[in-house]
């Protein structure tokens, strides 16, 4: 049975609402409704639907004076998630390569998205065993150490929301509060069986935190006190290098 493409699943509905917010530009950053259903083919009545249901969800908004919509500070909150993440990817990637040429290991960078810790880059170690891939992908950040060095720093509602589901959520925050006090986090096996990790945050000119640097590996090269003896100081100095990178002294409020 062949495989269908991507396209075969698409839902007209959510297809027009984007055909919507893309029909505004610089030039036209003002649009009504006669307007945007001669752009888009479609009837006055689908149109206002769709604008309804965006405006609501913060997606657009409507001049009261003009009745023209334009794009609403929801699509710019969006905007500025890609762009921090794309801007921290520029600047962390040299300590990347460095962390990975000291430690032998393929290092990453992740992000926390609610409560799940997502990779979005990586440079690969060229030992001939190495750890799959996580590059792209999305993890409950409890079970990562990236995700953990990224929970430790954040007020305990937030950290209580990550640990709710997970078995044993009182020892989640123990343990969070316990990589907070240290600096970093280590993954023995928890996420992946066979791999091993360890990770620190890195923060802002704010002091909030903006990611985390982890150094994964096959469990077999690592033991404990190889991973907190060796491999934690060269993870937490490249944290450290990359928010002196970004303009954020030691020890500043």
């Amino acid at each position: 049975m062949s495989k269908k493409a991507k396209s075969d699943y698409l839902i007209q509905s959510v297809s027009r609402a984007l055909d919507l917010l893309e029909a505004f530009s610089a030039k036209e950053a003002a649009l009504g409704v006669t307007e945007l259903a001669r752009k888009l083919k479609l009837h006055k009545n689908n149109v206002f639907r769709l604008l309804a249901t965006l405006e609501t969800r913060g997606y657009v908004e409507q001049d009261k004076e003009t009745e023209r919509y334009r794009l609403g500070a929801k699509v710019y909150e969006i905007a500025a998630v890609f762009l921090q993440h794309l801007d921290l990817r520029r600047q962390v990637r040299p300590y990347l390569e460095s962390l990975a040429a000291k430690s032998g290991e393929t290092t990453y960078l992740a992000v926390l998205e609610r409560t799940s810790a997502v990779y979005v880059d990586m440079v690969e170690c060229e030992q001939a065993v190495r750890v799959a891939p996580r590059l792209g992908r999305r993890f409950p950040a409890v079970v990562t150490a990236a995700g953990q060095a990224l929970l430790a720093g954040l007020p305990r509602a937030q950290q209580e929301e990550a640990a709710a589901g997970q078995a044993e959520p009182g020892k989640i925050l123990d343990r969070l509060a316990r990589v907070a006090a240290a600096g970093y986090a280590v993954d023995q096996e928890e996420c992946e069986p066979g791999v091993v990790a360890v990770a620190a945050p890195v923060h802002d000119l704010a002091r909030r935190v903006a990611g985390a640097v982890e150094c994964g590996a096959p469990a077999f090269r690592w033991t404990l006190d190889r991973l907190k003896g060796e491999l934690a100081p060269l993870v937490a100095g490249a944290a450290s290098q990359i928010e002196a990178g970004l303009g954020l002294r030691p020890g500043a409020p």
